[in-house]
């Protein structure tokens, strides 16, 4: 298939299927006419490119399941370095979901200590003499 047709059916660009070309992602298979020329194991490798992006791997982090691929494994993910790549991946995942965790328990902490604020200055504003409660969002004193 030409390239039109596999940037197509791989939901991508041609210029995409070019940049994968010179990152030495996708074979460069030329027909007698001079045309790039591709088979339904390019596709399968975008797709697998595809799909790993869409997992937050960058595109080196796909070369190991591609050089997989192209070494006849069935899956992409099969051979020694994808699955350190996974690996990696998942500890970077648990990095992040840790960091996560701990932004949460600060803006928990600080959501708590502003309400505990508010209710204070509503108890202040019902108490005679206490200050006027005010709010500067809606024009409200």
């Amino acid at each position: 298939m030409r390239i039109g047709e596999l940037a197509e059916r791989a939901g991508t660009t041609p210029r995409t299927l070019r940049y994968y070309e010179a990152r030495g992602l996708l074979p460069a298979r030329r027909n007698a006419n001079g045309h790039r020329d591709y088979d339904e194991r390019d596709l399968r490798l975008l797709r697998q490119i595809r799909t790993l992006q869409d997992f937050g791997f960058g595109l080196e982090e796909t070369r190991p399941f591609v050089e997989c691929l192209r070494a006849g494994h069935p899956e992409g993910d099969s051979c020694p370095a994808s699955l350190a790549v996974y690996r990696r991946k998942l500890d970077e995942l648990d990095a992040l979901i840790g960091d996560l965790r701990a932004v949460r328990a600060q803006v928990g902490a600080q959501l708590a200590r502003a309400e505990r604020a508010r209710d204070e200055l509503a108890a202040e504003a019902v108490a005679p003499g206490g200050p006027e409660p005010g709010c500067e969002l809606g024009g409200q004193p």
